[in-house]
């Protein structure tokens, strides 16, 4: 589920990015079921495997060819099964590393690319818990734009009008100068009277 579809529920847009900043977007139901389903149907073809394999290995006794693929077929099945078993875990790592950079970063799959996964450990739950924070401020340091600028607080330089922040202390306007002028002369003269 996408920010927008939270904003289509009812949702202000500042709650919807602290949905999708927490929990990152969503994923539909029917794909969670569906990948589910199918590591479910692997992990009972791979008991399948081995029950097969291991009856065919009594029923094979003193058949030395059957005995060598027997053998050949449990050290595939291992390799198989070791295989599955760091490509899990590889999908766990970057699951977990999309999570933690979704809202810091600008391209999520591009940084990912450059942390080192070896230095990372996951809890039991599948967070982060080790080694991304030391690489991000690393990264942060020499490639900043991968990276979303901190939301700071609108700040406004330029001409303060008068009556702003100083009050108009040391301002004066036209009337004011004029009027000083007149005073320092001493009397009213109506022959330079700007006004007429």
């Amino acid at each position: 589920m996408k920010k927008e579809d939270l904003i289509a529920m009812g949702l202000s847009e500042e709650q919807a990015e602290a949905v999708v900043g927490k929990y990152g977007t969503m994923i539909p139901k029917e794909r969670f079921d569906e990948v589910n389903k199918a590591k479910k149907t692997l992990e009972e073809q791979v008991k399948t495997h081995e029950t097969q394999l291991k009856d065919l290995q009594d029923k094979a006794k003193g058949n030395d060819d059957l005995q060598k693929t027997i053998t050949d077929l449990q050290l595939a099945n291992e390799t198989a099964k070791t295989e599955y078993e760091q490509q899990l875990k590889n999908e766990r790592m970057n699951a977990a590393l999309k999570l933690s950079l979704h809202s810091k970063v600008h391209d999520v799959d591009l940084v990912a690319g450059l942390i080192d996964k070896t230095t990372i450990e996951l809890s039991e739950d599948g967070k982060v818990t080790k080694g991304l924070e030391e690489q991000l401020k690393t990264l942060q340091e020499s490639k900043s734009f991968l990276f979303v600028p901190e939301k700071q607080p609108p700040t406004f330089k330029g001409w303060n009008p008068a009556g702003g922040a100083d009050n108009g202390a040391g301002a004066s306007d036209i009337g004011s100068n004029f009027a000083k002028m007149a005073n320092e002369k001493g009397a009213s003269d109506t022959t330079n009277n700007p006004w007429d």
